[in-house]
């Protein structure tokens, strides 16, 4: 069995008129985030952790955000492409530990519905697939509440040597 771990960072600003979209789920806040795509920070870290486990570059390369065929695009759609590619290489998700950044808005209430989201997306038992949010203790612009980063990590499995 061949194992690799990758990790992938993401951070968008705030922005009105726009939906707050973290983990596949809509968040109930009056800001989202502003982006090419849907701006699912959390969806684009896992999505580079997923590429850089698999030596397969990262979500920009895959993605580009001057291609407007991923304008407003639903960020699940580019981790179930992102999944479909390291599927059809024999890679398997062994577990994903992610954490959210955000002064604000508070969601812990919304963890589990975004771990159930991103367990099915990445055909994995949501045991496995762990999310945590924490706050900056109001330093930087993620204190001041300027927008959102997320960080994840992931282990990837294959059979295949």
């Amino acid at each position: 069995m061949t194992i690799r771990i990758g990790q992938g960072f993401d951070v968008h600003a705030f922005a009105e008129h726009r939906k707050l979209m973290l983990g596949g789920i809509e968040v109930d806040y009056h800001l989202g985030l502003a982006g090419h795509s849907d701006a699912d920070v959390l969806i684009h870290a896992v999505c580079d952790a997923l590429l850089g486990a698999a030596g397969l570059g990262d979500i920009g390369h895959h993605f580009p955000d001057n291609n407007p065929q991923y304008k407003g695009i639903d960020s699940r759609k580019l981790l179930s492409q992102v999944m479909k590619n390291l599927h059809d290489l024999g890679w398997k998700v062994g577990n994903l530990d992610a954490t959210v950044i955000a002064q604000k808005p508070k969601l812990a209430s919304y963890i589990p519905e975004m771990r159930a989201c991103l367990a099915g997306l990445l055909s994995v038992d949501v045991g496995v697939c762990n999310i945590k949010a924490t706050t900056t203790e109001k330093l930087g612009f993620i204190g001041r509440g300027e927008g959102i980063a997320a960080q994840a990590v992931v282990l990837l499995e294959t059979d295949i040597d």
